[in-house]
């Protein structure tokens, strides 16, 4: 981070082909076209070499062919016939029943041939980096679901049977809802039905007051609602990638009112959403302004008390570096430290990492030097391809051509309200973590010193997701490795990186698992410990406020709210988080 300023000096020359790429960069949705051509020579030219490999994909080619053939005879005769090949877990295309019978079986049974096929062709190959492997295999996979048998009225049972019993209301309907979401992109609005939930009136309602404000934050103390309260406070970082409230939904889905009505003192962090002004901001002044400033405040608060921090994913890296310097430096402020979907090592960040190399960074930076931010649209546009079975196709189908809309929820609502990023500060973010892993290999630097996990010498709760697409539980996992903390809990939810997170009591189908490693025990690997680690049904709310109770003191009498030197500015949720 330090050295960021001396990178970035430019000549005029230079400064004239990053207008050039960021002009480009506009038309390709921020993907690089040199890295993406470059991952294809890399593959084709392996492939080219690879005669053995070419003859056994021919031999594949052909037995499938031949399989789908022979289940074809035995399927005209028996409609329950045993498939030929499933779809994955996760792949809820041909999940109806008209999907079984004829052509329709066949089509998309030799869909999943073919993707089944493509998969062997782009993995595997001998002298192929990981990375162009993964690259390659990941973009196949998002052209076959372009051409999907699901994608279309004349192949997709569902919808001819949809269309024939609405006499085609269905698309008119699909029409309807298509020019409607046309329009709300052009016109810069959310999501059909994200009006219903909006910010201080049906969500992020939990009674609290701001009390404190700087260019980046608004610190919120939320209002106790029990008579009396454990003794050390908490301090919830959110990510700047998202607006705070996915903590504070609807009343029954708010983890903040869940830690309130527990009888925890809870203040959070909402950051300012940032504008091309703010395009120098780095992350140190996240840290400095953000945690660091939030930190002075309560212990002005709470003088004699240490603090429970808890980051969300960015927010949880962040908090993990502002820690692991506080140690280094001797500063013993905090009880313990919890982390949600957030990665120290991102050796395994998941597939986020097939749009990081140093063309592609090269590529983004201009982007975002000719903004002076990174748009919520170009932001967002890349989660939905991360997930364009259910982000996108999957929607497509169900809105436009069976014209139907699922009914939006306030987790899907808050969705939609999305963030920026600044220039400086995601450039720092995704070249000294994303590419270059500095955290995890001791390289990254706060206040000119390298700063290392190993440090931290508080008890640490990490919790995963089963299907996390942004931090794969594996890759969260490997702060064990990093951490040579008194206690490490580690938490598995089932969902996904945001709906794992909020997992209400009331959520009966939930389940999660954990278990702690303690100072001087062996490292079990992900899979042992998956293996090893029963399954608990229901949410994890409770066993992980257990553990922040046992370590939080005595119950004393509730606080007042603010103080004489931090009075309340206005009522929570505030006003950053309602700026567009």
């Amino acid at each position: 981070m330090d050295n960021w300023v001396e990178n970035h000096r430019e000549t005029q020359y230079q400064h004239l082909d990053r207008l050039v790429r960021a002009s480009l960069a506009g038309l390709t949705l921020g993907i690089s076209p040199t890295s993406a051509m470059l991952t294809y020579l890399d593959w084709l030219s392996s492939l080219q070499t690879s005669p053995g490999t070419q003859a056994h994909l021919v031999q594949k080619a052909m037995k499938k062919q031949l399989r789908l053939l022979s289940w074809a005879s035995h399927s005209a005769f028996d409609p329950n016939a045993t498939a030929c090949i499933d779809p994955l877990p996760q792949d809820r295309r041909f999940r109806d029943p008209a999907w079984r019978y004829f052509p329709y079986n066949l089509l998309y049974q030799g869909f999943l041939l073919q993707q089944q096929w493509w998969h062997n062709a782009t993995t595997g190959l001998r002298g192929l980096s990981l990375h162009h492997e993964q690259a390659v295999e990941f973009g196949a996979r998002q052209w076959l679901d372009v051409f999907s048998p699901s994608n279309f009225l004349l192949t997709n049972p569902a919808v001819l049977q949809k269309t024939v019993e609405s006499a085609g209301a269905n698309l008119i309907q699909g029409l309807q809802h298509y020019c409607e979401d046309i329009q709300n992109h052009y016109l810069g609005k959310r999501s059909a039905g994200s009006e219903m939930y909006v910010v201080g009136e049906n969500v992020a309602i939990t009674p609290g007051k701001v009390i404190f404000r700087n260019h980046l934050i608004e610190l919120i103390q939320y209002t106790p609602t029990t008579e009396e309260v454990h003794v050390m406070p908490i301090l919830i970082v959110p990510a700047w990638i998202m607006k705070y409230y996915i903590l504070d939904l609807s009343p029954h889905n708010s983890l903040v009112k869940y830690l309130v009505d527990h009888g925890h003192t809870v203040f959070i962090i909402s950051w300012r959403n940032p504008t091309a002004e703010d395009r120098d901001i780095g992350m140190d002044d996240y840290r400095q302004q953000g945690i660091l400033a939030s930190l002075d405040v309560i212990e002005n608060l709470f003088p004699s008390q240490k603090i429970h921090a808890v980051g969300y994913c960015l927010g949880g890296t962040l908090l993990a570096i502002t820690a692991s310097a506080m140690a280094r430096n001797g500063a013993n402020r905090l009880a313990s430290m919890t982390l949600f979907a957030a990665q120290t090592d991102f050796r395994e960040a998941g597939e986020l990492m097939l749009f990081i190399d140093e063309k592609q960074l090269a590529f983004l930076e201009d982007l975002m030097w000719a903004q002076g931010i990174l748009d919520t649209k170009q932001m967002s546009g890349v989660f939905q391809i991360l997930r364009s079975n259910d982000l996108i196709w999957s929607r497509a189908v169900n809105e436009y051509l069976l014209g139907t809309r699922q009914p939006i929820n306030d987790l899907l609502a808050w969705n939609t309200d999305a963030t920026r990023m600044p220039y400086r500060m995601h450039s720092e973010y995704l070249r000294t973590l994303f590419l270059n892993n500095d955290l995890a290999e001791g390289r990254l630097r706060v206040e000119g010193r390298p700063v290392a996990l190993s440090d931290i010498q508080i008890p640490i709760f990490c919790v995963g997701t089963e299907w996390d697409h942004v931090a794969p539980w594996r890759s969260t996992y490997r702060l064990h490795l990093l951490a040579d903390a008194p206690e490490i809990t580690f938490l598995l939810t089932s969902g996904g990186h945001n709906a794992g997170i909020i997992s209400p009591p009331e959520q009966s189908h939930r389940h999660y698992r954990i278990a702690t490693a303690f100072e001087g025990d062996s490292y079990i690997d992900p899979d042992t410990w998956l293996e090893r680690t029963a399954i608990k049904p229901g949410s994890w709310w409770g066993a992980w406020q257990s553990w922040l109770a046992a370590r939080s003191g005595p119950l004393v009498e509730a606080p007042h709210v603010g103080s004489q030197n931090y009075p309340p500015l206005e009522n929570a949720p505030g006003s950053y988080v309602r700026k567009a």
